[in-house]
């Protein structure tokens, strides 16, 4: 299953050798289920797919950006989200593709009224999904944003909920799924990335956040939901 990866951002040249770039980081994701081969897409640099049925999915990465930028790359970012979903495409949003999935389908995105959220948190499953599979009512995942959905697309349903974030996951029909958390983090880059925003972070909150680093967490998981999700899509 090729599933088309659209990059949003790339990691800074000082934090590539703990993790690679983030295409790295989700081929490190998925590397055990050899079902998905990922395709990528340099979208932050102006390289967008020429239409949905090039991949068999796609997966929208995180981005220091915020999805109302005004920026012309996330205004075509946006417009190929609407291609798919209007061609039942499948397509999962990650944290800023999250967002972005929101805010192109007429949700709300704004900055988070409780600040960041940072380090690993628990995220509850509020609406129990075929392809959450294997089942869980929480689970444990990275977490590093100033913005959050406050309001899902019409036809949206909220999935899962974390405290500081009460839409941690959503879906659009049975094709579109956002997920505001990183599963694809590794605990070295969360490390460098909560050091080096501590002041913009605030010292109390990125301390607990560091300090959080020592939970296990569920990515695993996470990422055989994805892949579920991907594949019941397609065969619906």
């Amino acid at each position: 299953m090729r599933i088309g990866l659209l990059e949003c951002d790339h990691v800074d040249d000082r934090y590539r050798h703990l993790s690679g770039d983030y295409a790295d980081m989700f081929a490190a994701l998925f590397a055990a289920d050899p079902i998905i081969e990922l395709v990528n897409y340099d979208v932050v640099n102006g390289e967008l797919p020429g239409e949905p049925g090039e991949c068999d999915g796609w997966l929208v990465t995180g981005s220091r950006k915020s999805a109302y930028d005004d920026e012309e790359w996330i205004h075509r970012t946006a417009g190929f989200i609407r291609a798919a979903a209007a061609t039942e495409t499948p397509l999962v949003g990650i944290c800023f593709g999250h967002q972005l999935l929101a805010h192109a389908l007429e949700g709300a995105v704004e900055r988070a009224p409780a600040g960041w959220g940072a380090g690993i948190l628990t995220v509850d499953v509020t609406q129990k999904e075929p392809w959450m599979q294997p089942a869980r009512s929480e689970a444990r995942l990275h977490f590093m944003h100033q913005d959050q959905v406050t309001r899902v697309p019409n036809g949206g349903e909220v999935v899962a909920s974390a405290d500081h974030c009460p839409i941690a996951a959503f879906t659009v029909g049975d094709t579109m799924l956002g997920i505001q958390a990183h599963p694809e983090f590794t605990v070295p880059y969360a490390e460098a990335l909560l050091t080096d925003r501590t002041e913009r972070i605030g010292g109390d909150k990125a301390g607990a956040a560091l300090e959080s680093l020592a939970t296990p967490t569920d990515e695993g998981v996470v990422a055989q939901w994805i892949v579920n999700f991907f594949t019941g899509a397609r065969e619906r």
